[in-house]
């Protein structure tokens, strides 16, 4: 395929992908609204006013990157498993696989699609949070940059689960038994410095650590690790799950029956 021609299939399945979630925005955008609110009003303002300060910072100023993120990082996943598996459970993803679309366009189509919804979800997550506190960016090229790459990241988790899920019942699986525990012991709701030492390096072994530190960073200009370590983190753990996505793709792993 000419370049053009490769462009034109991203652009079909990007599309796609967003037609798809804009269609069901009731399910697939409003959720994130309402639920982002109401941890707005209970952990900021009922259990926060009486928390006080944490990192300098009020305890809903401290959450709210936490939060943005842990929308970013649910939506950005659900969206590509949630597509991907329904193209494969209906085989038409067997059409793709069979056309002269080369396999890195078709995973760059699905994992724009998943970060298109990640990050207007985060817009609509921030717009909720300043009607409950003020937030100034501190360096927004920090901000860019980790919300991208945590899209991509899990936009590609979202893949890897939706090729090897059997059933829809699988696509739940990952999200509700690994990624909700992660993303609640990612440091999204309290202070890395209130754990015991002990307990503090075990948290370093958890992925999201480092993304909600580094995000937390370019709004508040605070975090409980290093920002260069947690860089180094995410870009590792993005192309690792780049790498493995295409072999799955390339060898057809559960796709072609």
């Amino acid at each position: 395929m000419t370049l053009q021609e490769q462009l034109v299939a991203l652009m079909t399945i990007l599309r796609k992908e967003i037609k798809r979630y804009l269609r069901i925005w009731m399910q697939t955008l409003l959720p994130s609204a309402i639920t982002m609110s109401l941890y707005f009003v209970i952990f900021g303002s009922l259990i926060g006013s009486r928390i006080g300060e944490m990192g300098g910072f009020t305890y809903m100023q401290f959450v709210v990157p936490g939060l943005i993120m842990m929308a970013i990082v649910t939506n950005s996943y659900s969206n590509v498993v949630s597509s991907f598996f329904g193209s494969k459970f209906s085989h038409s993803v067997e059409e793709l696989l069979v056309s002269p679309t080369p396999n890195y366009i078709i995973l760059l189509g699905y994992v724009i699609g998943g970060v298109s919804r990640g990050l207007l979800v985060a817009i609509i997550v921030f717009i909720v949070s300043l009607f409950f506190t003020g937030l100034h960016i501190h360096n927004l090229f920090v901000v860019v940059v980790i919300v991208l790459m945590t899209s991509v990241l899990f936009a590609l988790a979202g893949f890897i689960n939706a090729v090897y899920a059997n059933n829809f019942d699988d696509i739940s699986i990952i999200p509700t038994f690994v990624l909700t525990p992660l993303i609640y012991l990612g440091g999204v709701f309290y202070s890395m410095d209130l754990l015991p030492e002990f307990w503090a390096n075990v948290s370093k072994l958890n992925p999201l650590v480092y993304v909600v530190n580094a995000f937390r960073y370019g709004v508040l200009g605070v975090s409980d690790v290093s920002l260069t370590i947690a860089f180094g983190m995410i870009a590792g753990f993005t192309l690792i799950a780049w790498f493995y996505s295409m072999h799955l793709l390339n060898a057809g792993t559960r796709l072609r029956q």
